[in-house]
């Protein structure tokens, strides 16, 4: 298991690498830099200050130069600071990252709660209400964009019946109950999009395993029916799901900047975003690669749980 793991990390860095490289190159192919964001389009600014600017950010020296110091840095744990605000980037992210963990996680837990009793039920009465019901929900959440569905949840639960806040955000520290009430429409949001491949996925996943051997084997020994749903059939089932949660959860932790756009909390994405208006390469650059990182790990624990949910997985 050791060497597995071993193994495992070091695959991931040429694939951190790889991030690394195109997140720089994209950044600057973009059109502008931080110092047109800063001076503005119409300010008159001569271009002796303009090239002084890019002098004081290290902007005009080669890329090969700029993402050689950056990437040594980052080595050395630091991942630079905000060209615009001077803050550390890694500073930033430890504030912000625990903002975007708990949508994630509530997210994630949102769509269990939902996916697992409807998809176990779908399968289980195959053809029925029920079952028809499962499809339509996991269609709509395929194909319903996050940003809408999160305008339809404040236009009903925020505006229409005014039982939650539409937008900001109340650290968990200084307010358990307001943070709640501030992070349930964004974790619903991501949670109802969530739900629907992973209810599709264990339907079909359930009806593969409740047609093996071992399950009429079971049901003649005469075992109740909700243990050889819950204890023989869901267990192995579970494996898929298992695998669509962990890549989602890697990407819910970069790919969660709409929703917390659209419910104006400080997270990790909507860091990201402010940092590619303004064309602030550090603050972009450090959290792609910092949700890279987090990726890549979460993934590999998602391995290792394989073998904790089927005994017969084994990692040499």
């Amino acid at each position: 298991m050791v060497g597995y793991v071993v193994n495992r990390l070091l695959a991931a860095i040429p694939t951190l690498l790889g991030v690394a490289i195109i997140t720089f190159l994209l950044m600057r192919a973009v059109p502008g830099d931080v110092v047109t964001s800063l001076v503005g389009l119409e300010a008159n600014v001569s271009p002796e200050r303009m090239a002084e600017l890019r002098r004081l950010f290290g902007l005009d020296l080669p890329l090969h130069v700029q993402f050689g110091q950056w990437l040594g840095a980052v080595l050395q744990g630091d991942f630079g600071s905000s060209l615009r605000t001077g803050r550390e980037v890694a500073q930033d992210l430890a504030l912000r990252f625990p903002v975007t963990l708990q949508l994630t996680l509530m997210g994630l837990l949102t769509a269990l709660l939902i996916a697992v009793p409807l998809g176990v039920l779908a399968a289980i009465r195959r053809g029925g209400f029920v079952d028809y019901f499962a499809s339509l929900f996991a269609i709509l959440g395929l194909s319903v964009p996050g940003f809408f569905l999160a305008l339809l949840l404040i236009l009903l639960f925020a505006l229409a019946l005014g039982w939650l806040p539409p937008a900001g955000f109340v650290p968990l520290a200084e307010n358990p109950l307001e943070n709640l009430r501030h992070m349930l429409l964004p974790a619903l949001s991501l949670g109802l999009i969530l739900a629907g491949a992973v209810t599709r996925i264990l339907r079909s996943s359930m009806l593969e395993v409740l047609s093996r051997d071992y399950i009429r084997t079971a049901r003649a020994k005469g075992l109740a029916e909700r243990v050889v749903i819950f204890r023989h059939a869901l267990r192995n089932a579970l494996i898929p799901v298992i695998t669509v949660i962990g890549i989602q959860f890697g990407s819910l932790l970069g790919g969660a900047v709409i929703i917390e756009q659209v419910f104006s909390l400080p997270g990790v994405g909507r860091f990201a975003l402010e940092g590619i208006n303004l064309r602030d390469y550090p603050v972009v650059q450090g959290t792609v690669l910092f949700v890279a990182t987090a990726a890549v790990l979460v993934n590999l624990l998602v391995d290792l749980l394989y073998s904790l949910i089927d005994p017969r997985i084994r990692y040499e």
